[in-house]
């Protein structure tokens, strides 16, 4: 999901200056009305896992101008172990007239938005619930961030009716009987959903039919047979008029729909068409970047509803209006986001990181010229503060998981540093695809990304995440050089935003000189220090002043290197003491290098939970051997405040 930046707002003031637009992200980080003692208690989460989905259905009836909404909910599940009753989700203002088990009435037990349902499955077993409910989903007009589950809003612009939900991260139990959990993709999905005649309702997956009931009213009938997770199932309802058009995606036996549902008034299609044709160019270059679109056998598209920015429900985006950012970002999801979905909120990263970096990718290959522009602000946008971590470590705070600046920009920023790492886009894409085939259908971890990336690049790329994604802050470079003959002496030293945190980063870094009568030469050099010095062949003679990372590679501050006769004798400077893990990967123990006391610790799972945590006396060990094979996160602290950032693998 999107919230449109204020710069590509402005180029459209005339029309949507009056659609309250926020800030890149806020619509995902809405706040909730309700109260945090409302959600599930982490027993009561690992109840919920002991089922798993297979099938979601809704029957509604609904309108464009209420939220009101009644019908069923049906959940087809199978219980994992021996479950005498399963637990969902439906928010409290919503009555519930009936519940029925594989078609029989049974009673229940509800408190608040908890409903727990007998099922008496064995282990195996199929089972199928259904939620007769009806009534008012919460309301989000005194929010202003906007948006809850179901929202009734009226386009200022063109004074459209709309009725949509928007369920990421937590909200899709405002509106339907649910499993809110990520791990737990459905299998397919199919939303019924009754209105007035001169409505239209737009849904995921293939519009199988279209009903007329003879009374006023028209059910249309939504079918998606791809997996699907939870928040990403979708209905929007408007007097819409569809306006299709078909993409020729690389690998797509043929071509794919792309089904747009406008509102009816007679200049909002002219207004957009050109902007909505470019949805073609998109899904055609992501083809062929990321691999086969996901959902070719039945479409893509867009509904409109007056929001300002975009959610990448699957096969069937919500969109506040078309601008070529935006619309490429909630198309990239399909991709990252729907067809891999983050497994936790802590990895988000692997969902609007790479949306976001498709943003660049859409400009570089089809505007050239406009994606330098683009970065700049992405890396000034990450400047704005000198602190905070893609990683996000409280995955219950809405705002920290779709944090503009780091969620969005930095992972971007850093997705742009890999790639620079690896200096070969054909094995970029390529092991972008294979991590994309690798985890279909289902969801991973950034620690998944990273040892996929790894594992299909030859390269580590632990030192990476430690510093720029799970690390905080970026460098600022400053140096010095001197020539002498055909020998280039360069003493580059960089300091920390966060030096705290993470007081080094060792991403190579482009130095670019210009020569008399000869083109300008760009050299890479890799700092392993503060202080770094370099002795390199240069032929021809320098002009005028280097340029640092002049292709915008890295995050980094503005800096120089200045000229100094008297560079000449080359000087290591170390880096600060910091702590080295080994053995790493280990299978019973690790020690540290470098420790000058006793430190405090917390060692977190790939998905941010807490697995253990205490201190580290000097010469110390931690002990390891009850642990999973697999990547963690160990967090160390020392008494001054310096934390340092490490993964550790055990075998």
């Amino acid at each position: 999901m999107k919230y449109c930046s204020f710069l590509a707002l402005l180029l459209a003031f005339q029309f949507f200056a009056q659609e309250q637009p926020v800030s890149c992200a806020q619509l995902k980080s809405k706040k909730h009305l309700h109260p945090k003692s409302a959600s599930l208690s982490v027993a009561e989460i690992a109840f919920t896992e002991l089922y798993n989905v297979h099938y979601y259905q809704l029957d509604l009836d609904m309108s464009n101008t209420s939220t009101y909404l009644s019908g069923c909910g049906r959940i087809d599940a199978e219980a994992l172990v021996n479950l005498d009753s399963a637990l969902i989700e439906l928010f409290e203002t919503l009555s519930i007239s009936q519940v029925k088990v594989n078609g029989i009435p049974v009673s229940y037990n509800r408190i608040s938005n908890k409903v727990k349902i007998p099922v008496n499955a064995q282990a195996g077993q199929n089972f199928s619930i259904q939620v007769f409910y009806n009534g008012f989903p919460p309301t989000a007009q005194s929010n202003p961030l906007g948006g809850s589950g179901m929202t009734a809003s009226t386009s200022p612009t063109w004074g459209n009716f709309v009725v949509y939900s928007l369920s990421e991260p937590f909200s899709a139990y405002e509106w339907f009987p649910v499993k809110q959990s990520l791990s737990d993709k459905a299998d397919s999905c199919a939303v019924n959903v009754t209105v007035p005649d001169s409505c239209k309702a737009g849904s995921n997956g293939v519009l199988e039919h279209i009903t007329p009931l003879g009374n006023g009213k028209t059910t249309y009938h939504w079918k998606h047979r791809h997996p699907i997770d939870y928040y990403l199932i979708s209905v929007s309802v408007a007097k819409y008029i569809d306006y299709s058009i078909f993409a020729n995606p690389v690998g797509a036996a043929s071509p794919v729909l792309i089904q747009n549902y406008i509102y009816d008034n007679p200049q909002t299609l002219p207004y957009f068409q050109a902007a909505i044709n470019e949805t073609v160019d998109f899904i055609e270059l992501y083809a062929q970047l990321y691999g086969p679109y996901p959902y070719a056998d039945e479409k893509y598209g867009h509904c409109l509803a007056p929001l300002s920015g975009g959610m990448e429900h699957q096969t069937m985006t919500t969109q506040g209006f078309f601008e070529k950012t935006l619309t490429s970002h909630e198309l990239a999801h399909q991709w990252w986001g729907d067809k891999v979905t983050c497994a936790t909120w802590c990895d988000i990263w692997l969902n609007e990181g790479f949306a976001a970096y498709s943003e660049y990718l859409m400009l570089e290959h089809l505007y050239g010229g406009q994606q330098q522009a683009h970065m700049q602000q992405v890396h000034q946008s990450v400047m704005s503060q000198p602190g905070g971590s893609i990683w996000v470590l409280d995955s219950l705070n809405e705002a920290r998981i779709f944090d503009g600046r780091l969620t969005y920009d930095k992972g971007a920023a850093f997705i742009h540093t890999l790639r620079y790492i690896l200096a070969n886009d054909s094995l970029f894409f390529t092991a972008l695809q294979h991590f994309l085939t690798d985890f279909n259908d289902s969801t991973a971890t950034a620690l998944d990304f990273k040892n996929s990336f790894a594992a299909n690049t030859g390269l580590n790329f632990d030192t990476a995440f430690e510093q720029w994604y799970y690390g905080e802050g970026f460098p600022t470079y400053n140096g010095s050089w001197n020539q002498v003959g055909t020998t280039l002496f360069v003493q580059l030293t960089q300091s920390s935003s966060m030096p705290s945190i993470t007081p080094l980063f060792t991403n190579p870094i482009d130095l670019r000189f210009s020569r008399q009568g000869l083109n300008d030469t760009i050299i890479r050099v890799v700092p392993n220090a503060i202080t770094s010095s370099f002795a390199l062949p240069m032929y021809g003679t320098i002009i005028g002043s280097p340029a640092l990372d002049p292709q915008n590679w890295i995050v980094n501050g503005t800096g120089n290197l200045s000229y100094d006769p008297n560079l000449l004798a080359l000087t290591e400077v170390s880096a600060p003491t910091e702590w080295r893990v080994y053995p790493n990967p280990s299978q019973e123990s690790i020690a540290l290098l470098n420790q000058e006391s006793e430190l405090t610790y917390r060692l977190y799972s790939a998905n941010g939970l807490l697995i253990q945590s205490g201190s580290i006396e000097k010469n110390g060990q931690l002990t390891l051997s009850s642990l999973a094979k697999g990547t963690y996160i160990l967090m160390l602290h020392n008494p001054t405040g310096k934390t340092g950032i490490r993964l550790v693998t055990i075998d």
